[in-house]
């Protein structure tokens, strides 16, 4: 299940990477291929880049669920 604890290379497997790249490039966030990627989770991506976490997990889970 998708949360503010799911690490973002896992998110990146949960489904259509391209898809999910494109909510998250929607947020600011274009640095997917960092270092802090395999390590960070949603919540503290949202938080370095001054996200609504639960918005983000329910866009995410929008295209996740498709």
């Amino acid at each position: 299940m998708l949360n503010k604890d799911t690490v973002i290379i896992d998110l990146l497997q949960m489904g259509d990477v391209d898809k999910i790249a494109d909510v998250l490039y929607g947020f600011g966030m274009h640095c997917l291929g960092c270092a802090l990627s395999r390590g960070e989770t949603i919540g503290q991506a949202a938080l370095a880049h001054g996200v609504d976490v639960d918005e983000m997990i329910a866009k995410l889970n929008e295209v996740i669920n498709k």
